[in-house]
């Protein structure tokens, strides 16, 4: 093992909020000391961003070049299609519970166990497709927990817009977008084929239009990890950049 490289650790936290174990992937930077703080990226679909995103990797390399600060990642995976979607998607039965976890159990677990920042722009949620939807939903609804959203090719509806619509303390977020010009056609795991392009656009212009900081981009490529794993060196880079 190189000395650039991180390490991954698994860990567990009992949610009152879902009454169930949560699993946790928790990646601390390479040179990691209790002397210095940190801030944190939040993965939802914990296990892809580690195994496909190669979230871990990414950031390895982007500090070794000294293009990101050191940050520790904590992924969040999900146990099956239907967990995930009663989870992340706006409608699902536990998606208030899940977010309420996010911000009341799973924040003060890490503030209690790693050095970090402990303010709002200190902290990011981040996720595609409905990972990115309840990542953007929770931080709506906490801006001084999470201050930053990574999103991948979020489900939009019309919760999702009305909740962007209804945000006034625009001055705490800040917001990197991403969306494939071929996300026309995306089969959800429902059955149900969607168009994500349209309303990520109506999505960006509301974000526009509240002047949230934000990085938005329309990538050449559909809903997949082929796209969402290479565009995260960039992601990184504009959440996390080297101070």
């Amino acid at each position: 093992m190189g000395t650039n490289q991180g390490t991954i650790e698994d860990h567990t936290l009992f949610s009152q909020e879902l009454q169930e174990e949560i699993p946790l992937l928790i990646y601390k930077p390479s040179h990691y000391s209790t002397l210095y703080k940190y801030p944190v990226l939040i993965v939802q679909d914990g296990k892809d961003y580690f195994q496909m995103g190669r979230i871990g990797r990414t950031a390895d390399l982007l500090y070794a070049e000294g293009k990101i600060e050191n940050l520790i990642i904590v992924g969040i995976p999900y146990r099956n299609v239907n967990d995930r979607r009663t989870k992340y998607h706006p409608d699902g039965e536990k998606q208030n519970a899940y977010i309420r976890f996010l911000a009341h159990e799973l924040v003060p677990f890490i503030d209690h166990h790693f050095p970090t920042y402990q303010v709002g722009f200190g902290r990011a949620l981040g996720g595609d497709s409905l990972g990115a939807t309840v990542s953007m939903m929770a931080a709506l609804k906490y801006p001084n927990i999470f201050g930053k959203m990574l999103l991948q090719s979020p489900y939009v509806d019309e919760k999702v817009l009305a909740a962007i619509e209804n945000f006034d303390q625009t001055h705490l977020i800040n917001i990197y977008h991403v969306i494939g010009k071929q996300e026309t056609e995306v089969k959800m795991t429902n059955g149900e084929v969607m168009d994500f392009l349209q309303p990520n656009r109506e999505l960006h212009d509301l974000i526009k239009a509240k002047a949230i900081q934000h990085y938005y981009d329309e990538f050449e490529g559909n809903h997949t990890w082929k796209y969402w794993q290479p565009d995260l060196k960039r992601a990184l880079q504009k959440m996390f950049p080297k101070k």
